[in-house]
């Protein structure tokens, strides 16, 4: 069976929120330090310490928002001691990843100015497991109030005069398991007393964010929305993709078969049905779809590479991840009414990373150009498309081959972006545009794919995996006729 799509390019579904193209940076292994964070004194070109090369790549995907720092390392991170001279800050030990021991030398100061540099909305996450109120009622205040205070006045001693804009503010993270193994009725307790106290200074007005469900812990999210729902703006919710077993081996990032390939495909697929499964638990308490769903943490979650640490979570990234990516922005587009911010896991050296680096070597990796390509559905209206998809089958099981997501800017430009999952098989689309005033002679593509399942970039070798322009379709009469390769991404835009 062909795959059929019909995109409706005057029937529009909705804004879909840039801040779903957000990420996730934790003090974990070396994504800050050394993968965002060099210091001054460091023979890498540097902006206060901040990499210049992986400062440019994040300006050109656009980067939206950008949570820290944590993750379970939130729940064990005491804002003081990354603040004021930093010769005199606490050193202090990473304990849930690697046991290294950190400096302290990128804090709320160094955070704010990276997140300025990059034009981007800080999300931070606040301390509930080993913290008090105090603690984070004092961090807002140091962040946010403009007056006479006690904490706004050691912000001016530590050299920054002006308050910060702090929209997003996680209340605790996690709080199911690293952030305290609690149960969703003491958390939802702990949520309501915490959040009292995230105050709202001057023009600042905070976005607050519960600590959500698990995977599929629908009890979770029942309890939260049923004892705080009016408490909350957002409600985060987490899940990784991983082929193998948690515990007792996740799969290798490179040396996998294929049927790691198609179950990869599957299980990231099944996060449309998290999606709605967990939405539909949200619409009982707000049928008006106020409160965002905020996918904080998702991504691919592999076996580290061979040698290096295990706490370090640094796994290498191919064209697999890449079509991860696009699966997963496709379907966040379809919950556009529901799902306000993602935050792939990670930016830098960490899990699904955006950037690998080594010393002063820096590469993109796969997934890094699908954020790239897909930058255009940023804050753009979703079109409907309705679609009929081929089958991908492996072994007995049947996937959908292609997904689709399309979108109109503000000038009026459409994108739309396909994925081809079938890791063997080429996948003929024919696509029908409707709703457009004239014929759609003007049609440019982009596309990423590759030869090998585990097709990916190194030091030595950074492009062998880029996107490059795509001209494997036809026009005629405002409908397409489109052959995607195996293991494919495409954008095109339509003009």
């Amino acid at each position: 069976m062909s795959n059929r799509v019909i995109v409706n390019a005057d029937v529009t579904k909705g804004k879909i929120n840039k801040n779903i193209y957000g990420h996730f940076a934790e003090h974990l292994g070396r994504c800050i330090y050394e993968g965002i964070w060099v210091g001054e004194d460091s023979s890498i070109p540097n902006t206060k310490g901040i990499r210049n090369d992986v400062l440019a790549a994040l300006k050109q995907v656009k980067i939206p928002v950008l949570r820290w720092p944590g993750g379970c390392f939130a729940d064990e991170y005491h804002w003081k001691d990354g603040i004021g001279p930093k010769e005199n800050r606490k050193r202090m030990v990473n304990t849930h990843w690697g046991g290294v021991v950190e400096n302290n030398h990128f804090g709320t100061h160094e955070f704010m100015l990276l997140c300025e540099l990059l034009d981007c909305e800080p999300y931070i996450c606040g301390n509930v497991g080993s913290g008090t109120v105090q603690e984070m009622s004092e961090w807002v205040e140091y962040m946010t109030f403009e007056g006479e205070s006690p904490m706004a006045n050691w912000r001016r001693e530590n050299g920054r005069d002006e308050p910060w804009n702090m929209k997003y503010f996680g209340v605790g993270n996690e709080n199911w398991g690293c952030g305290g193994n609690m149960r969703p009725e003491y958390y939802a307790d702990l949520y309501r007393r915490y959040q009292t106290y995230v105050r709202n200074y001057g023009q600042n007005k905070i976005y607050k964010i519960a600590g959500g469900a698990n995977v599929d812990d629908y009890n979770w999210t029942e309890v939260l929305m049923k004892n705080a729902h009016w408490l909350m703006d957002g409600l985060s919710l987490h899940y990784y993709t991983i082929p193998g077993d948690f515990w007792l081996g996740k799969g290798s990032a490179l040396d996998f078969p294929e049927d790691e390939w198609f179950i990869t495909m599957k299980k990231a697929l099944h996060m449309d049905t998290l999606i709605t499964k967990h939405s539909t638990i949200m619409d009982k308490y707000d049928p008006d779809k106020r409160i965002g769903m905020i996918i904080d943490e998702w991504g691919t979650w592999f076996d580290v590479e061979p040698g290096t640490n295990p706490g370090f979570l640094y796994q290498q990234n191919t064209i697999r991840d890449a079509l991860v990516a696009g699966l997963h922005f496709n379907i966040f587009h379809e919950h556009n009414d529901r799902v306000q911010m993602t935050n792939i896991a990670q930016t830098v050296n960490v899990l699904q990373a955006m950037i690998l680096t080594e010393g002063e070597k820096f590469i993109l990796t796969p997934t890094y150009h699908v954020f790239d390509m897909y930058k255009v559905h940023q804050d753009a209206e979703r079109i409907s498309v309705d679609s009929t998809f081929g089958e991908y089958e492996y072994n007995g099981e049947k996937l959908p081959q292609v997904t689709a997501s399309a979108s109109k800017n503000a000038e009026g430009t459409i994108h739309i972006s396909l994925c081809n999952i079938d890791h063997k098989n080429e996948a003929s689309v024919e696509l029908e545009l409707r709703g457009v005033s004239s014929d759609t002679s003007k049609v440019a593509g982009m596309i990423l794919t590759a030869d090998t399942m585990n097709a990916h970039n190194t030091f030595e070798q950074p492009d062998v995996v880029k996107p490059v322009g795509f001209t494997g379709f036809t026009v005629e009469n405002n409908k397409l006729t489109i052959k995607l390769p195996p293991m494919s991404v495409v954008t095109l835009t339509v003009e």
